[in-house]
């Protein structure tokens, strides 16, 4: 939609009818001295659109365009194919401007989408029932531990040391306001676990264990033992998948005990797009099922007993009592799941499981390249299609490097964690199946010389 401003006569008429001689009449309870008297330093003066156009567009060709260059960054947001279907159908009409199906009567596609989305969503993540979508991963995060209150009337989370630390910012912040508790620990590249820290940490007051799968340096635990000695406690396992595409490969954090798996996403259907929008995704078991936030679209009969579909449970505020309300943030992210669910479709579960295997044997080629480079250690016994190297020089600055070599080579733990010297070094590498054999010789190549 073009932005339109108003004319001269528009304006006038306007301030007529409220009975304003100016624009500068809307203003005159700002104290002066709050009110702007110049133009703002750095902010060049009003200009035509297509100046506007050409000076944005020279701007944006400073950037170094992603899909140009050898791609190696990860840590929750994965550069994967997306097919050109999957873009052509949710640019479709119906689907691009559908916002919340509040009448099912002429909602039936989306909420038919959302009805697959949920039952793919569910399956993929091993649990029994799933909502439809989240805003993303680190706010799906949140709100499975403020379920895990809700369940077990208890407010302490302990949190695994490899939990994104985005995620983790995003509960702290949360939980200024309802007064849970987050036992939090920094990972360690020395450490292959810290599964026996968060068993042992488990007590009488604990509500959620929260457990990355695979984690932020890429490892890969068992849940079965965490979901165990959690469970026995009365407390809940929950699990956080930020890069789906290895469930197709592993086995899902459901079935493994979890009681809670939410995850991002983003890897299925839905590109990078600069951080957002993403789609979160929620999944728990049946009995929880009232507890979960969001909403739930379900399978009826109309009167003439024809198959249809309803929103079958809306627990969030916009829709029920608010203080009876699971969440007072969450909504689903409609068109992302459309995506997802498209992009699903079109792989069919034989698709995902060869997309994991392209994706995991190209990291452990990877892997097994980068790790003989002197001085570069694999910090990971197992991982999927991301992986931790401890370089023999600080990670943050080889990273800037790269980018001048013309390879985006990875994320630095130093910038994800800042002031941690113990994890300065370290490198978390992301390979999808869009690394071509030349990204890898090109990324082994500025390795190796910035590592001399």
């Amino acid at each position: 939609m073009r932005y339109l401003p108003l004319s001269e006569t528009d304006r006038s008429a306007m301030l007529a009818t409220i009975g304003a001689g100016s624009v500068d009449d809307l203003f005159r309870d700002v104290p002066e001295g709050l009110l702007l008297k110049d133009s703002i330093a750095g902010l060049p003066p009003h200009a035509s659109e297509m100046a506007v156009e050409r000076d944005l567009a020279a701007m944006a060709r400073k950037n170094m365009v992603a899909g140009d260059v050898p791609f190696f960054l990860g840590c929750g947001a994965y550069k994967h194919h997306v097919p050109a279907s999957v873009d052509h159908l949710i640019q479709r009409g119906e689907f691009l401007t559908a916002y919340t199906p509040y009448q099912p009567e002429i909602a039936q596609g989306t909420l038919q989408v959302l009805f697959e989305f949920q039952t793919q969503v569910a399956r993929l993540l091993g649990c029994e029932v799933a909502n439809a979508s989240m805003y993303d991963g680190s706010t799906a995060c949140w709100e499975a531990i403020g379920m895990a209150r809700r369940i077990t009337r208890k407010s302490k989370a302990i949190i695994s040391s490899g939990l994104h630390p985005h995620y983790v910012s995003v509960c702290n912040t949360m939980a200024k306001f309802t007064g849970d508790t987050l036992d939090t620990e920094l990972p360690s590249l020395d450490a292959a676990t810290d599964a026996k820290r968060l068993i042992a940490s488990i007590d009488a007051e604990t509500s959620c264990v929260v457990v990355q799968y695979p984690d932020i340096l890429g490892r890969i635990t068992d849940l079965t033992p965490i979901a165990e000695a959690a469970q026995a406690k009365g407390a809940l396992l929950i699990a956080v998948v930020t890069e789906p595409v290895a469930l197709g490969l592993i086995k899902a954090p459901g079935e493994m005990g979890a009681d809670i798996v939410v995850g991002e996403g983003q890897s299925i259907g839905v590109g990078l797009q600069f951080g957002g929008p993403y789609v979160g995704l929620f999944a728990t078991r049946e009995k929880y099922v009232r507890q979960m936030p969001g909403r739930l679209a379900g399978e009826t009969v109309d009167a003439e007993g024809k198959r249809g579909f309803v929103l079958t449970l809306s627990t969030r505020e916009q829709h029920i009592r608010r203080e009876k309300a699971t969440s007072n943030i969450c909504t689903n992210s409609g068109l992302c799941a459309l995506a997802f669910s498209i992009h699903m479709t079109l792989l069919g579960e034989t698709g995902l499981a060869g997309l994991a295997k392209m994706n995991h044997a190209r990291a452990c080629e990877a892997a097994e390249r980068l790790s003989k480079i002197a001085g570069v250690r694999l910090v990971n016994d197992n991982f999927f299609n991301e992986f931790t190297l401890e370089l023999p020089v600080e990670a943050r600055p080889a990273v800037h490097a790269m980018v001048q070599k013309g390879v985006l080579g990875g994320v630095s733990l130093g910038r994800l964690y800042p002031g941690v010297d113990a994890l300065k070094n370290g490198l978390v590498v992301a390979v999808t199946e869009t690394a071509s054999e030349k990204d890898i010789d090109a990324l082994e190549a500025a390795l190796k010389e910035l590592c001399k």
